[in-house]
């Protein structure tokens, strides 16, 4: 069987003493300011939204959003019992676990409460906030791979299968981290480029916030096929196979709920006089 050894990469880049640096925290901080950097550069283009220092300030509120939206949505969705137990657990973000829709969550709320005090169109400043966002999710999920962590459901004659050395079970495996970069980050980030950049579609409210939130979702849901669930939930419904109707996991859930917001907010865009 043909398979790709998995490159085992270190974790932490940097360690000195008790002090170290971290793919996966490298990962956000370089996703944040990458974003913010493309968020400026959008700015400049019709319609205005705000202007570079309230953008600046903007990333704080963002940067809040997502780290506490996200740790909080993991604790809430995916490991509850276990934080109950062990509290002081949740507060330790450096070793992993965020939750992607928990931090939309975070971020919508940083995002409404933002454009309230500053009397900002609120879904304006969201679909050029959305444009930035696939940024974060493909460092993301490359900082997933290298942490040997979220791999992929069996894949015993795959001709790219790999073996993690977090696998308890050592089985080749998806590299399903590469798959949710690909499609999560490096797609969704193109359609939106493209989008924005060739296409009205930025002279209608809501609309880019649409499409990143519906395709985010069917890539999700898509990817969760071939992603091994978290081990503390398994399979909420069904089994593991692809020609089983079940298999359904947290992650596609969850996405449900954002796939149907999409689809609302895409319709409702076009029903929006264009911007002048």
């Amino acid at each position: 069987m043909l398979t790709i050894p998995y490159p085992t990469i270190d974790p932490v880049l940097i360690e000195i003493g008790p002090f170290a640096i971290r793919w996966y925290a490298l990962a956000y901080i370089a996703g944040l300011l990458i974003g913010w950097r493309y968020c400026v550069s959008l700015a400049r283009r019709p319609p205005p939204v705000l202007d570079a220092a309230a953008l600046d300030d903007f990333l704080v509120w963002v940067t809040l959003g997502v780290v506490l939206g996200g740790r909080i949505g993991y604790v809430l969705f995916y490991n509850l019992g276990y934080y109950l137990q062990h509290p002081v657990e949740a507060l330790k973000i450096w070793t992993g676990g965020m939750s992607f829709h928990g931090g939309t969550i975070g971020v919508v709320l940083a995002l409404f409460l933002f454009t309230r005090i500053r009397k900002i169109d609120f879904l304006r400043l969201g679909d050029m906030l959305v444009c930035a966002v696939p940024i974060g999710l493909f460092l993301g999920r490359l900082a997933n791979f290298v942490n040997g962590e979220l791999y992929g459901r069996e894949w015993d004659d795959g001709p790219w299968a790999m073996k993690f050395p977090t696998d308890p079970f050592q089985l080749y495996r998806h590299p399903s981290q590469l798959y949710e970069a690909a499609l999560e980050g490096l797609a969704l980030f193109v359609i939106l480029f493209v989008l924005q950049r060739f296409t009205r579609a930025r002279e209608y409210r809501g609309y880019l916030s649409g499409v990143f939130l519906a395709g985010y979702a069917i890539a999700r849901i898509v990817s969760e096929y071939f992603r091994e669930p978290d081990r503390q939930l398994g399979y909420l419904l069904g089994g593991p196979t692809l020609s089983q109707l079940g298999g359904l996991t947290m992650g596609q859930l969850l996405s449900v709920p954002v796939l149907i917001v999409g689809i609302w907010l895409i319709r409702r865009s076009r029903r929006d006089t264009p911007a002048a």
